[in-house]
């Protein structure tokens, strides 16, 4: 089995699912607890028809004489100085006796047991998880970014089911299968890790490394997996952008000039900093949304719209809402709007609304 701290070392990435675990301590005490309870009962049974029992000292069965027994009886270690002689004895040995030691003996061999059935059924859970997902969301880095970038992803609507996190550190990994996530330990910029997460079959993937060539290296093997999918990249220095998207990063964040410029935003106009933070923060109260041009909407302008339309994408480009061509607005058209909680609640059913 492979290393905690080097989960690649023989058999390659190590794959988390979430899953609901007992303690040890719990599981420990449950079985002693259990072994005990039987051999309480056949203490109680043999104490019980003591007559039936034979002494080979002093032909006679004491309650530390049937505690005796049960012991040895219930590990199979059978001395036979005492034993049952009548028939009423005997069947109880074979009624009751008997299918309490096999139950003794599972619960003294449960531990194995239970490994290999966990491990077992973590593998078949593994293997089916394989074969099932697709159109899902890689995050590579379960970091600050990362579990942001995850924690808006949910308020959007995203299940917990369609989110698979990348780290190469194994706490951090099972902090997120402990929080619902499929969790892959391995480095996100080598390809067999990437291909443990499925990252061919999926939908999106965001990169959400703490370096900015980890970054780099991580869209290179992702676009390489997969040339469909959206790659969603951040990055610290804004010198590293055009590198990310030669990468093959379809966005690309700068998270920190992005602080700063909020930071500076928030120094001279507080309020328009506050608004930006909400905007940002999704679910809090206004939101930003982007959504399909509705029939009722195409041919009239973007005023019209009974939300504040900040932005129209129209081919793939990008317009402000004062464009000319967004006097008129056509069939395929995109929509940036802004909603607040209220409006988002009320169009949750909304089936254009994304």
């Amino acid at each position: 089995m492979p290393s905690v701290n080097d989960p690649e070392a023989v058999r390659g990435p190590l794959v988390l699912l979430p899953s609901a675990r007992t303690g040890p301590l719990r599981a420990v005490a449950q079985r002693v607890g259990f072994a005990l309870l039987l051999l309480f009962a056949a203490v109680a049974v043999v104490y019980a028809d003591r007559d039936g029992y034979s002494d080979g000292v002093d032909g006679t069965v004491s309650l530390l004489d049937a505690f005796y027994y049960a012991t040895v009886t219930m590990s199979t270690t059978g001395y036979g100085d005492i034993a049952p002689v009548t028939e009423a004895a005997r069947l109880v040995n074979i009624l009751f006796i008997t299918p309490v030691r096999v139950l003794f003996l599972i619960v003294l061999v449960g531990t194995t047991l239970e490994v290999l059935a966990e491990r077992t059924r973590d593998d078949w859970r593994k293997a089916r998880w394989r074969t099932r997902v697709r159109d899902h969301i890689v995050v590579a880095g379960y970091g600050t970014k990362g579990r942001s970038a995850i924690k808006t992803l949910l308020s959007t609507g995203v299940s917990r089911e369609s989110i698979v996190v990348v780290d190469p550190d194994p706490r951090v990994v099972a902090e997120a299968a402990e929080a619902g996530f499929v969790g892959i330990v391995g480095d996100a910029t080598r390809s067999s890790v990437l291909r443990q997460a499925a990252v061919q079959r999926a939908r999106e993937v965001v990169v959400a490394s703490a370096r900015d060539d980890t970054a780099v290296l991580v869209t290179l093997t992702a676009r390489q997996l997969n040339p469909d999918a959206a790659i969603l990249a951040s990055v610290r220095e804004s010198e590293n952008v055009p590198l990310l998207r030669q990468s093959g990063a379809d966005h690309v964040v700068t998270s920190s000039e992005a602080a700063g410029r909020l930071l500076g935003v928030s120094t001279s106009q507080p309020n328009v900093g506050q608004v930006i933070e909400d905007l940002l923060d999704q679910g809090s109260g206004l939101d930003l949304a982007e959504r399909d041009v509705l029939a009722d909407e195409i041919g009239g302008p973007v005023g019209a719209v009974r939300e504040p339309v900040l932005a129209v994408v129209r081919d793939g480009r990008l317009l402000p809402f004062d464009h000319p061509v967004c006097g008129s607005l056509a069939a395929g058209d995109r929509l940036i709007i802004v909603r607040s909680k209220r409006q988002a609640g009320a169009s949750a059913a909304d089936p254009a609304a994304t």
